[in-house]
Parts: C-alpha cells; sequence; structure tokens
C-alpha cells in the first residue's frame, strides 16, 4: 500500500533585501518614465513663470500698490531652481533629490501665486490683517537690522535655555536610570513638573527671577530638561540587562558601564527626547518673548502687533519660521552623523 505524500505548502515570498531594492531602483526606465521624471523636475520652474505672469500681468486692485522685489525674489528661487536642474543632468543624486522635492517646491509657488491673487490683485484678503508678499519682503529689507538683532536674541536664549535643559536632563536621566535609589526619590517630581506646562511658571518665574533673561532660560530649559530625562530614563531602563552582565565579565565597572554601555544603546531614545525638547523650547521661547522678555522676535510680533504694522509682523514670523527649521535641520543632521552606526536601525 503506497502512501501519498503531501503536497509541499506554498512558502511565502521572501521580503526583499537593500541590495535588491537598490538594484531595482537603477533597473532600466522606460522612455516615457524618463521623460515624466524631467517634467517633474522642470515643474518648479513653470509654476515659477506661473506666479511670475500672475503678478505682472493681472491688474492691480484700485488703490493697491507693488514693488519689485517680489520679482526679485521669484526670480532668485527660480534661478536656484535652474541651476539645481542643470546639475541634475549630469548627477544622479541631484536629480534623485530633485525629483522628489519638485512637486513640494511646485506647490510653495502655486501658494505664492494664489495668496498674491486673494491680497494684491483681488482684495478678498483685506489689510491690514493680511499684506501682501511684496509687503512682507519690503517690510524685511526696510527693517533687517533690527530684525537681525532680534534674531540674535532669540537664537541667544533659546540655545542658553536649550543646552542647560538638555545637560540637566542627560544628568537626571542617567542618574535615575542607572540608580535605583535615585530614581525612588526624584521620579516623582518629574512626573509632577512634566505635567505642568512650562509656560504655567511664567508669571512665578518672572517675578521671583534675577532677571527677565534668566528668568525665561528656566522656563525654556525647563521643558528641554523634562523630554531629555524622560528620554534617556527609558532608554537605559530599556536596556537588555544581559549586556550589562557582559561588561561586567569583560571587566568593565562604574563609569565604563555609563559612558560604554548605557549612553551608546541610549543614544536613539536620547535624540528622540532632544527633538522633542527643541520644540518645547521653541514653543517657550516664543511665550517668554512675548510676555517677559523685552528682546528677541517674539517681543519684535508683539511691538508691531501694537502698532498695527502686520507686514513687519509676518516678516518676523518668515523669520521664526526659518530659524525654527534651520535649528531642527541641524540637530537631525548631528543625530544622523552620531548614530551612522545604526545605519537602517532608526528612524528618520
Amino acid at each position: 500500500m503506497s502512501i501519498s505524500t503531501p503536497k509541499e505548502s506554498a512558502q511565502a515570498p521572501m521580503p526583499l533585501t537593500r541590495e535588491q531594492l537598490l538594484e531595482l531602483e537603477r533597473a532600466p526606465r522606460t522612455p516615457r518614465q524618463v521623460v515624466l521624471d524631467y517634467v517633474i523636475c522642470a515643474s518648479p520652474l513653470l509654476m515659477g513663470a506661473l506666479a511670475l505672469a500672475e503678478y505682472l500681468y493681472i491688474p492691480n486692485l484700485k488703490g493697491n500698490t507693488s514693488t519689485g522685489t517680489y520679482v526679485v525674489f521669484i526670480g532668485l528661487l527660480m534661478t536656484a531652481l535652474g541651476a539645481a536642474f542643470i546639475a541634475a543632468l549630469f548627477r544622479r543624486s541631484v536629480f534623485d533629490a530633485l525629483r522628489y522635492k519638485a512637486p513640494f517646491y511646485s506647490f510653495v509657488f502655486i501658494l505664492l501665486a494664489g495668496y498674491d491673487y486673494l491680497t494684491l490683485k483681488t482684495g478678498s484678503l483685506m489689510l491690514p490683517f493680511f499684506p501682501w508678499v511684496d509687503q512682507v519682503l519690503c517690510a524685511m529689507l526696510e527693517d533687517w537690522q533690527y530684525l537681525l538683532e532680534c534674531s540674535l536674541n532669540s537664537l541667544i536664549l533659546l540655545g542658553t535655555g536649550y543646552f542647560t535643559g538638555a545637560g540637566l536632563g542627560l544628568a537626571t536621566g542617567i542618574a535615575c536610570g542607572y540608580n535605583r535609589r535615585i530614581n525612588y526619590w526624584i521620579a516623582p517630581f518629574i512626573k509632577l513638573l512634566g505635567a505642568i506646562p512650562s509656560a504655567t511658571w511664567l508669571p512665578v518665574v518672572m517675578v521671583l527671577a534675577a532677571s527677565l533673561f534668566k528668568g525665561s532660560v528656566f522656563i525654556i530649559a525647563l521643558g528641554v530638561w523634562y523630554s531629555v530625562t524622560i528620554a534617556t530614563l527609558t532608554g537605559i531602563t530599556n536596556i537588555d540587562k544581559s549586556y550589562f552582565e557582559a561588561a561586567r565579565t569583560l571587566g568593565a565597572r562604574g563609569r565604563q558601564l555609563v559612558f560604554r554601555v548605557a549612553l551608546p544603546f541610549a543614544l536613539p531614545s536620547i535624540f528622540q527626547g532632544l527633538t522633542q525638547g527643541m520644540s518645547s523650547a521653541c514653543t517657550a521661547l516664543l511665550v517668554a518673548e512675548m510676555i517677559g522678555v523685552e528682546s528677541g522676535l517674539g517681543w519684535y510680533i508683539t511691538w508691531q502687533k501694537s502698532w498695527a504694522f502686520y507686514g513687519k509682523l509676518y516678516a518676523a514670523i518668515v523669520l521664526i519660521c526659518i530659524i525654527f527649521v534651520l535649528v531642527n535641520l541641524a540637530l537631525a543632521l548631528i543625530k544622523k552623523r552620531v548614530l551612522r552606526w545604526q545605519v537602517g536601525m532608526v528612524q528618520e
């Protein structure tokens, strides 16, 4: 009597490796796909030309005046994108980056053209609350020295508070994560202070602090301290105990366990806390400058609002956005550099 063998079950498809994915990306593309890629790369230039045409050929609403500053601004953006497009013709890395970013750049030009049409051309968004882009640019050029001074003051305050809070947060997180006794006494205060937004302490701190600057530093540092402390504590407590046992077997003791085992494995979590702390610091910075500090971009916004100079107010808001983007970009680059040994494991 013959015994029938069962059919072999179909094997599940194996996931593609990184090398296989790169090989697929390098696969030859059809002529239609190549043309489409180049059209997408050139789309920001087309949208920039459309924004210029909207500004130059659609008449302004009666009483609305403009200068050539907006034309120069759009022209500079198009020049930079044109240079990137030319470079993309010769370098694959530039082409890939431009291909990825081009739809967003096109959308920015569409937003600029739409906002200009709703303000300067039709007045659907009325003055003084909605100045057109040309007014904002002229305000930046007119008051650039004062805006630069306020930006430097904001950066000094932000940096002082951020690095103070980050340093204290690292120390607290390491101590609580590595020592149970310290964690027993400190953890309740961490939970208590973490539940209270740092800006809540502003009225009290501004009265008790020796100066408005020191009080603002405390407010900024408090939010950063909590984020970094929790992230560091979480990163250290989640480390597999076998790593510490292996390190002790090899002769590691005390500081070596902290700096050679605990911190390296907790770095991804620490950088998450640093990123979150930067967000808290930026928010606390603006609150402190608008309420207490007599310098900085937050104070400048409040000052211009009191005089209804909304063009200058929007100029300061644009500068704040640029500064915060650059600060977070610098932090992301540092994170990428420090965690380069975890390529493919850490989410960017």
